[in-house]
């Protein structure tokens, strides 16, 4: 009998489930030119949150709920070179939120039905000096699931300081690396 594609994934998955988990953790600094309010507001207002916070791929759909106890649920398919696609979904919860200061969030990524990684974030808003405001984002992380590669750890510091770089142009305003 054949195996599918999609099969050999969950083997070679299940396989990799029952592996070491390996935990890490990153800090992403910007200096932006915008008050405090306004950089919280990135992450609070959907419409600008849409701006910079989008999966890769098709079909992206999301629900955000900017409370404590809420989150967001995010799900999208990505669709590769050769044609393969993956299921894509980050599950998230928020744990505490003081407006302008500090956002704290844990979240789930999901490839294919299979939870990947975990992350515990926070977020910290402070005055910038001489003005503006610095945002910080402090994650830790479990990885579940190692990737091909095992470079997890800065692909997704990586991907977070890219995102980071877009909160700057979602806001419109200029962006600097502390």
């Amino acid at each position: 009998m054949a195996t599918t594609r999609a099969e050999s994934a969950t083997t070679s998955l299940d396989r990799d489930r029952s592996a070491t988990v390996t935990h890490g953790d990153f800090t992403v600094s910007r200096r932006l030119t915008a008050p405090r309010a306004v950089a919280f507001s990135a992450f609070s207002d959907d419409d600008i949150r849409r701006r910079w916070i989008r999966l890769p791929g098709r079909g992206a759909s999301y629900e955000h709920d900017f409370r404590v106890g809420g989150g967001e649920d995010a799900r999208s398919t990505f669709v590769m070179p050769d044609g393969a696609s993956e299921r894509i979904r980050n599950r998230s919860r928020y744990l505490d939120i003081v407006p302008d200061q500090r956002i704290v969030f844990s979240y789930e990524a999901i490839v294919d039905d299979v939870v990947r990684w975990v992350s515990l974030v926070t977020v910290m808003f402070t005055d910038g000096i001489p003005a503006g405001s610095d945002v910080v984002w402090r994650e830790q992380v479990a990885f579940l699931v190692q990737s091909g590669d095992g470079a997890d750890l800065p692909h997704l510091r990586t991907g977070t300081a890219l995102r980071l770089n877009g909160l700057a142009v979602a806001l419109g305003v200029e962006g600097a690396v502390l």
